[in-house]
């Protein structure tokens, strides 16, 4: 069997009376996406942190590469290029400044250094804007160069740490497929991310976290088939009429299940397929009008709401997540 390209066993990483990582476990193969999914505050960035060496496990341990983060750390870092929540590029300077700046310190020479910049502008579409100072550029453009700013010394394994975070629809977009294709060339792709459409689209394997513990792991597909079953929606025309419209859904909930709402649609998840037709009489016979209603296989959204009983985006473990934050790091 092959060496896994990064993998964790065991992992546990306390700040104060905090415990962002309980045991973690994980097996991500090469060239591949690896999904870290959770909500905020659910250990994903403390988990990246071990993984880079920014951290020392309390316990457990992990490898990327075959190196071990705590005995061989210049290893790992040698073999890693990181990008964090937010852009790490310096503004004052041009994009192409950027980019050789960081070759300089790779230990690149000059010449090399501004090919390699040159070469990863125009990959990442910013040639336009080589020469502009990256205060000048718009949200989408400082992400892409921060994805490049990570390239400069060709990692094997790439950590992206909610890297769509503030993005416009389109700018997101454009990102997912710089992903794909630097896995399509070999790179390891570690991709945390609480946007569970996110981790659908790009994730080849998918582990879910809350509270610091791992509570489903498999592809996306496996995880929503763990959920069985299909997704009843309605949209009724009147948003007044939710709450009836509720009532009437519930009744064709699955055992344990219940309905859920996003303030337009409600959803709950059912057993029998005839339950669209009976849904459209119990709703007729209740006045209410609907845009939509219909059925659709589970979301990763409704994985997430089954195993833990809340969605993904909502912080319930009671833990102050600004106090996380500081804990961490005045840790690191």
């Amino acid at each position: 069997m092959s060496t896994p390209a990064i993998e964790a066993e065991g992992l546990v990483k306390s700040f104060g009376k905090v415990r962002a990582l309980d045991g973690i476990d994980m097996v991500a193969g090469e060239g591949t996406v690896f999904g870290l999914l959770g909500p905020n505050g659910a250990g994903k960035t403390t988990a990246i942190r071990v993984l880079s060496t920014l951290l020392r496990p309390d316990s457990g341990r992990a490898s990327v590469g075959g190196h071990d983060v705590v005995r061989e750390p210049e290893a790992v870092r040698r073999s890693i290029g990181l990008t964090g929540q937010y852009a790490a590029v310096d503004e004052l300077l041009s994009g192409q400044e950027n980019l050789s700046m960081l070759g300089r310190l790779l230990g690149l020479r000059p010449s090399a250094a501004r090919a390699r910049a040159r070469e990863l502008l125009t990959a990442f579409d910013l040639a336009d804007a080589a020469t502009k100072l990256v205060k000048t550029y718009s949200g989408g453009m400082r992400r892409r160069l921060d994805l490049a700013a990570s390239l400069v010394g060709r990692p094997r394994f790439l950590y992206l740490d909610e890297p769509t975070t503030g993005l416009d629809p389109r700018s997101r977009l454009e990102l997912w497929t710089m992903i794909r294709s630097l896995v399509s060339e070999g790179t390891t792709v570690l991709l945390t991310t609480q946007y569970l459409e996110e981790a659908d689209r790009l994730a080849d394997e998918i582990v879910v976290i809350d509270r610091g513990r791992v509570i489903a792991a498999g592809t996306p597909q496996q995880l929503k088939t763990r959920v069985g079953g299909q997704v009843l929606q309605a949209r009724p025309a009147d948003a007044a009429d939710l709450p009836e419209t509720e009532k009437v859904l519930a009744g064709f909930a699955a055992p344990g299940e219940n309905t859920y709402t996003d303030g337009q649609v409600v959803n709950v998840q059912i057993d029998d397929r005839a339950a669209l037709g009976q849904a459209v009489r119990r709703l007729d016979d209740a006045g209410i009008l609907v845009d939509d209603l219909s059925m659709r296989r589970p979301s990763l959204d409704e994985v997430f709401l089954s195993i833990t009983g809340h969605l993904a985006e909502d912080t319930t473990d009671g833990q102050d997540e600004s106090a996380r934050d500081e804990d961490e790091r005045s840790s690191a």
